[in-house]
């Protein structure tokens, strides 16, 4: 009822106290407006089926109208794909961009799934609630329930806070179980480094006594990817590595392995698919790193093992190995001394029956007549626009080139001049002195002398590899070693019926792979010493060169040796460098 006062004109309402609505201060209002507008929102959330038009009124019920009407259960399909919440997102957009049918999505196999591409990440629908639900709650414990709780309700909202507290649980576990991981990791890349007090024996050779840093350079130059590029795209050296464990692998079942420089792991891996029980992957440079990733993408880390080290600091977790695989080969065979690493290797590790891999190495080296390169790297410098430089030829003579040489420019039959078998051959005999003879083919002009070398795989193989670094065969990342001669000479071909009438050169070649050198001593042609070329490549292959005068003396005999030479016939010849005594 409704009175006006007697003193004022205001009104007021007489009601009984149960009509008398309550009083509230404002916030307390707007939570009651925020919780009634948010109630409002529930009733009216809809949940689009994925597979046909009709709305359902919760996530809950449009999974079970998906399961049993479209015969799709979506949770059975979380758990059979185990998918994350990415990969639960992937397969609820990809459903409803491409419409995909029950038989379909019921006959997927868990290695190809259809929703791997991120553009599914993108939402079909706008606020989707299927996508605002989490899997892990729907694969919860209570495995016949599908019923989830609509968003917004407090049910929904307390569960929501539990499963991310759950999650988050769990995110610290597997944290901690990462670092742990991790820190394992750490210790197996560091190979067990041995305590620098540990002696060595002194048979090992003295490549142990060299310091880390020493190889520093080497190692570094061997971290990035581009080398290992440049490697494995070298069908030729890599195909032939491969075919000589596939082909063999009755040589390899059940074998420890050891890869000495495995850089990437390719041939660590090849051995393991050959049927290797173990395989022992060594390298000091930082792609080891990439290749503990490779072998991890290729499952193959039960059988593999990768130490960052060198071979000399590091001990194996096994006393001996039945086989040492290693792709050790430089330019002109013996650039770089890797070799050193792998004798170190087979001396200390290797079993008595076992095997160094590739066994067989040889060097040879031919006569090059190529008037055109000649001219455009040495007498270039006669005239260079309008200035003589010809006092540049004797630095330039110095410098072995690494370059692809045409086969055509070959005048002469190859020779050997020393071959290597990594399963005997002592430390001390990769530095050597060879006597060597060109038989000449071409009649033309000779500029110079090129190396190369051939790589076997032979012992107690049932298919035999091998591979070439010559200019006749597939070019190779290594290619050819030219040794350029600053004056070119005359030759011609022999008869081929009568050896009598045969030109040949005749020279002295002297190898110190300790300190990268070659030396090719004088030439001796038709009675005529030529200028020798001596060669003193250094680790970034820089040179150190020493010429001696031409005599056109007749000389009749070959040089008795590099550093005491007596030819009665030579005049006023200078002493031989101090570099190459010692070395000699």
């Amino acid at each position: 009822m409704l009175h006006t006062c007697l003193c004022c004109n205001v009104f007021f309402l007489d009601c009984d106290a149960d009509e008398m609505p309550e009083l509230s201060d404002g916030d307390d209002d707007a939570d009651d407006e925020e919780q009634w507008m948010e109630e409002g929102d529930t009733e009216r959330v809809s949940v689009p089926c994925l597979f046909c038009d009709r709305l359902l009124s919760s996530v809950s019920a449009t999974l079970q109208h998906c399961a049993t009407e479209h015969q799709v259960n979506i949770v059975d399909m979380i758990r059979k794909y185990n998918l994350d919440d990415y990969g639960y997102i992937k397969m609820i957009n990809f459903i409803r961009s491409t419409k995909a049918e029950a038989a379909c999505l019921n006959g997927l196999s868990n290695t190809s799934l259809p929703w791997q591409s991120e553009d599914f990440l993108r939402p079909v629908l706008q606020d989707d609630p299927l996508l605002q639900t989490d899997p892990e709650e729907l694969c919860g414990d209570n495995e016949s329930n599908l019923s989830v709780p609509s968003p917004g309700t407090p049910d929904a909202l307390l569960q929501r806070a539990q499963a991310a507290e759950e999650r988050a649980r769990r995110s610290e576990e597997a944290l901690a179980r990462a670092m742990e991981d991790l820190h394992t990791l750490k210790l197996l890349a560091q190979g067990l480094v041995l305590n620098a007090e540990t002696s060595k024996s002194s048979n090992l050779g003295a490549v142990a006594e060299l310091r880390e840093d020493e190889d520093e350079a080497y190692f570094s130059s061997y971290g990035h990817y581009g080398i290992h590029e440049e490697m494995l795209k070298d069908k030729v050296r890599t195909e032939s590595y491969r075919d000589f464990m596939y082909c063999n692998s009755e040589a390899f079942k059940d074998k420890v392995v050891l890869d000495v420089g495995c850089g990437t792991g390719i041939l660590s891996m090849f051995a393991a698919r050959s049927g290797a029980k173990k395989v022992i992957a060594v390298d000091q440079s930082e792609i080891i790193y990439q290749a503990m990733d490779i072998v991890r993408s290729n499952k193959l880390e039960d059988k593999i093992t990768l130490i960052k080290g060198r071979i000399e600091d590091i001990t194996l977790p096994v006393e001996k190995v039945d086989i040492i695989i290693s792709e050790w080969m430089g330019y002109f065979l013996l650039f770089e001394s890797m070799l050193d690493s792998v004798l170190y290797a087979r001396d200390l590790y290797l079993s008595d029956s076992g095997s160094v891999y590739p066994d067989l190495c040889n060097i040879s080296l031919a006569a090059v007549g190529d008037i055109d390169r000649h001219q455009d790297r040495i007498a270039f410098w006669e005239d260079v626009y309008g200035f003589d430089m010809a006092c540049m030829k004797t630095a330039v003579v110095a410098e072995a080139v690494v370059e692809v040489l045409k086969a055509d420019t070959l005048i002469s039959e190859p020779t050997v001049i020393q071959t290597i078998d990594c399963n005997r051959v002592r430390l001390s005999e990769l530095e050597f002195t060879s006597d060597f003879s060109l038989k000449i083919t071409n009649t033309t002009e000779c500029t110079a002398i090129v190396g190369y070398f051939d790589v076997f795989f032979d012992k107690g193989c049932s298919t035999k590899v091998m591979f070439s670094t010559g200019p006749q065969v597939p070019k190779t990342h290594w290619k050819q070693t030219v040794f350029l001669l600053e004056r070119p000479f005359h030759v011609k071909a022999g008869q081929s019926a009568s050896h009598s009438f045969h030109t040949w050169l005749r020279s002295r070649c002297a190898v110190f792979p300790s300190t990268t050198s070659v030396v090719l001593d004088s030439p001796l042609h038709q009675g005529v010493t030529l200028t020798p070329v001596i060669c003193h490549l250094q680790r970034q292959w820089g040179i150190q060169t020493d010429h001696y005068q031409a005599s056109e003396t007749a000389c009749k005999t070959p040089f008795d040796g590099c550093s005491q030479r007596s030819d009665p016939h030579i005049k006023d010849e200078p002493p031989v460098p101090e570099w190459l005594h010692q070395q000699i």
